[in-house]
Parts: C-alpha cells; structure tokens; sequence
C-alpha cells in the first residue's frame, strides 16, 4: 500500500509535519509495511514557515526575531532562511509576528493593532542582505491595511498639521497625507512572493473589513467606518507609490497586509500551490494508491484554495483518492466537500470540550485514520 499523506497544520494543535506523524502511526496499525509518504502542506497561513522548512532540510535554517507584535509587545518571530545559489531567501510568516492566536493582542481593542512587526522584521532582513522573500498571508490579528509594514519600511503617515499618526485603524483615521519619498531604496531590488489563499479586494462588501474584520473583533455596526478609513488610506498611499491595487485579488489579505505588500510590488501567489512545488506532491502522488489530507477545521472555505482542496485538485490528477480527516467538518459544507474528497471524518470521539480537542488531537487523529484505513483495506491492493 503506497499512501501520500499531505495534511494542513491544525491550527493551535498540531503543526502539519506533526499531524503526519499522526497519521502515520494510525497507517502502521493497518498496514505495518506501507510505503508512506510524508508531504506537510501550508497555504500561507499558520505552518507555512514549517512546511516549507521542512521541504527545503538541508538548504534551510530557522531562526527568531524579536520584534513588536500586533499591539506593540515584543514578541520572538521564527522566521527562515533558505540559502540556494548566489541568493538568500527569507521565509517570514505573518502568524508568527501579529497571529490571531496572540491572546494578548486579540484582548485588545482592534483599531489599536497594527503590522509595524512585520515590516520591521523586513528591514532587518534586508540590513542583513536579504533581497529575496516569501511572506505566508493568514492568521491575522490585524486590519491595518498593512500600515504599519509600510511606516516601518520608511512611508511617513501624517495628518492635516503634519504630525505622524499611528498607523493603525484609529490612527489611520486622522491621516491626511502619505509620502514614499523616505521608502527604504534596497526594497526597489528586492522581489517578495505573497502567499495566500485569499483573493478579497481591500475594501467593499467582499474586502478585508467587511468579510474578516468580525473574526478579528472588529464590532458589525464599526465596519463601515473601519472600511472607509482604509479605503482613504489606500488612495492616499496609492498615489504617493503609482500603483493601484487595492482592488486586486489578495489586496484584502491578512487584514490589508496583501494590499501593502502588492504596493511594494509584490506578486501574489496561491500559498498551496506554491508550497505543493516546493514538497514535491505530484511526484509523490504520481504511484499512489491514496492519499489523506485535512486540517484544524474543514467547511466551505476550505474549496477556496485551502491546501486540503489544493491537494484534491493534485490527486485528482493523478487519478489518486483523497480523503479528509479533520478536526471538526461543517456538516453544512459536507455536500460540496464529497464531491472532491472520497470521505470526510471528524476527530472528536463524542462531545468534547475545546481544550480536550486540542490536548488529544494527535491521538484521536491516529485512531480515525485507523478506522478509515481498516475501510480502506476491504480494497486495498495486496
């Protein structure tokens, strides 16, 4: 039995490459001999940085940064570097300076936060001659429209008397006037890849306001207000770097961080796709028999270019079943989910609090993939 095993991070549980070492340990019960093949998978969001570390062993090293997180408390950012030929690198995942997960951060009001962090983490790697990056959107905190990246990178942010404002959504909402002429010279040689999974304009009904704004904490009645302060801020700044992109795809990533990132001439990219080269999955899956993908929670969202679906796209090709094993599957997405997965199991063995799931995760995430691999074998291929 050949199995490819590509599931995404489940998120504050178990990193991707752990979940497959989950998975396998359910495999070995069933088929103790099983050729199985280990492809941790990312979508720019959390586990990114380890997904790509973990296909670049050899050439890749990990590494922390202190810098300021979402409210300004420092925080030690993992990062990576990833030597290849004359050029170095750097792999920054947002989710490690300014996460959703930050508890801190996220008891604090939201027009209070900001990506001054990831901006500052850019310029250090930059000191440190770095000109190449790939910067993994998802798992935000923030809804700054990436202000705070561009402050830190030198564009001065200042309102009507020509004071700094800060750049967060409250600060934002004083600025008059936005100026790129102090913009850091060594980004004009710099090329970054923007990885998500996202493709919301900045602003509108579909923006980053409107669509991942009360996730963040942002009240429903502050939304209007929180989307025509960044939609200000973006024609402001839009103007001082000559480029118009607050309506393009992925400009509303990671709270308007893709918007920022995408002035500086970024280009964005699918975070699955991209990560699905670099581990080599269709060559993994090229003599499979099936394959097993999943992550913390699977519902509608996850046929928009989350990495499970990535995957299924992939197999599909190669004529391999996929099946999805999940912490939690929205029964309301089960329809539109069976017709790219052959299955999709949940974790929990009964109620369970949150706490339990994520303290159980590994274990309870052997024991279905036991279950569905004992199905499985009824046809498997002797």
């Amino acid at each position: 039995m050949n199995v490819v095993l590509a599931p995404d991070s489940f998120k504050g549980s178990l990193s991707a490459p752990d979940a497959c070492s989950a998975m396998e340990a359910g495999l070995r019960r069933v088929w103790p001999d099983a050729v199985i093949r280990a492809r941790p998978m990312a979508d720019g969001g959390e586990g990114t940085l380890d997904a790509i570390l973990h296909a670049s062993a050899g050439t890749a090293t990990r590494a922390t940064q202190r810098v300021p997180g979402a409210v300004g408390i420092d925080v030690d950012a993992a990062y990576g570097l990833i030597e290849g030929g004359d050029a170095t690198v750097a792999v920054i995942e947002i989710a490690q300076v300014v996460g959703i997960t930050d508890r801190v951060a996220m008891d604090v009001d939201a027009g209070a936060r900001s990506t001054t962090g990831i901006g500052l983490l850019m310029r250090l790697l930059l000191d440190r001659g770095v000109r190449e990056f790939r910067i993994g959107l998802g798992g935000s905190s923030t809804n700054d429209g990436g202000a705070g990246l561009l402050a830190a990178l030198g564009v001065r942010l200042e309102d009507e008397r020509g004071e700094t404002v800060a750049p967060t959504p409250r600060g934002l909402q004083r600025l008059a006037s936005v100026s790129a002429g102090t913009l850091d010279a060594r980004l004009a040689d710099a090329r970054i890849t923007i990885l998500s999974d996202v493709d919301n304009p900045l602003c509108g009904p579909t923006g980053a306001i409107a669509v991942f704004g009360p996730q963040k904490g942002v009240a429903r009645d502050l939304i209007p207000a929180f989307d025509a302060t960044l939609a200000r801020y973006a024609a402001l700044a839009e103007r001082a770097l000559g480029r118009d992109v607050a309506r393009q795809p992925g400009a509303g990533a990671a709270g308007g961080l893709g918007f920022a990132l995408q002035l500086l001439g970024g280009t964005p990219a699918s975070g699955a796709e991209v990560v699905a080269d670099l581990i080599k999955l269709d060559a993994a899956l090229a003599d499979a028999h099936w394959a097993i993908t999943g992550e913390g929670r699977s519902d509608a969202q996850t046929l928009r270019s989350k990495a499970p679906f990535v995957v299924a796209q992939h197999a599909a090709r190669h004529g391999v079943p996929v099946s999805l094993v999940s912490g939690a599957v929205d029964s309301a997405a089960s329809s539109a989910l069976n017709r790219h997965f052959a299955g999709c199991f949940a974790l929990a063995p009964g109620p369970c609090t949150l706490e339990e799931c994520v303290d159980h995760a590994a274990a309870w995430l052997a024991d279905r993939v036991e279950q569905v691999a004992r199905v499985v074998a009824i046809r498997a291929p002797v």
